[in-house]
């Protein structure tokens, strides 16, 4: 049985790794947020609040629990104000990810670290493990910059990257799943990009990923996302379908037209042919995994621990 400690435990990743964590396994779960306390009711699962970018609390806090995993699912992950605050995506990104390598060296702790397909400029497709990253943002950057400090820390040390993870938990951030599907049911006209293409990830088929790689030991970089590749608008169009609601509220743009600050590569897909390989694991296409999604929101059973 292993510690298992999770950042950012509050948020959807944290929550849905939580939940299989205590469904599927023994092992004993300790999550951490900036929040004052957990989404969860359970008492045996333990909480902390902590801040990754304070050097003093993430020593601290391995140094007295001792985790045998640290699986990193905390990030700023708000892709345009990155590019504004980039002293805020910095420390959030790549420095608190020296905080937990330092003190995962000292206490012989694995890291389990999440990374994210925008490393990519999306020139190039389908992307193995071996594909050399070239980032079009500075979040893509920090995310690049965070593997290259693992690779350089000498721990054991995994990095999954994935791509535009949605589903949904207790008081989640809406994902783009969630965003349509908010704004579909009150009636509200939104614009959607048709010229940028992913894989959209279920949450819970990631975390499946995830307890593989903690049980079977695994370390290096993995790609793990959707098996169906999709277009932003074709996947707000599924979420109208999948729930019932009216798609022709939905309006194509171009990236051109939509004016974000940063730039986006246009193409991702990812070859995940090793991690289904080495991990055991089968990735949902986007009608699978919106399926699962709608079951969840009317059985609420993500709350059910």
């Amino acid at each position: 049985m292993k510690l298992i400690l999770i950042t950012g435990g509050n948020g959807l990743l944290g929550q849905a790794l939580t939940r299989l964590l205590v469904r599927e396994t023994k092992n004993s779960i300790l999550i951490t947020g900036l929040e004052d306390r957990s989404v969860f009711n359970n008492p045996g699962i333990r909480y902390r609040q902590l801040d990754i970018t304070d050097r003093k609390q993430v020593w601290e806090n391995i140094q007295e629990y001792k985790p045998d995993v640290i699986v990193n699912t905390a990030a700023y992950t708000r892709v345009d104000d990155c590019e504004d605050q980039r002293e805020k995506a910095q420390l959030y990104n790549v420095k608190s990810v020296e905080y937990l390598a330092e003190a995962a060296r000292i206490t012989d702790a694995s890291i389990v670290h999440m990374s994210t397909d925008y490393v990519f400029d999306g020139e190039k497709a389908p992307l193995d493990e071996s594909a050399p990253p070239n980032p079009l943002n500075y979040y893509g950057r920090t995310k690049l910059a965070s593997e290259n400090v693992l690779r350089g820390a000498g721990i054991r040390h995994t990095i999954v990257r994935t791509m535009i993870l949605y589903g949904s938990g207790i008081d989640v951030k809406p994902n783009f799943a969630l965003w349509v599907l908010q704004n579909l049911s009150s009636g509200n006209k939104i614009n959607v990009v048709v010229d940028q293409y992913g894989q959209p990830t279920f949450v819970d088929d990631l975390g499946y990923g995830l307890i593989k790689i903690i049980e079977l030991e695994r370390t290096g970089l993995y790609h793990i996302s959707g098996s169906e590749v999709t277009s932003r608008y074709d996947f707000a169009v599924a979420v109208a379908d999948t729930f019932k609601l009216n798609k022709n509220l939905i309006q194509p743009i171009s990236s051109d037209e939509f004016h974000q600050a940063a730039p986006r590569p246009r193409y991702a897909e990812f070859m995940t042919q090793k991690a289904q390989m080495e991990l055991s694991i089968r990735m949902s296409s986007v009608r699978e995994g919106l399926s699962v999604l709608r079951k969840q929101l009317e059985s609420r059973n993500y709350e059910d621990l």
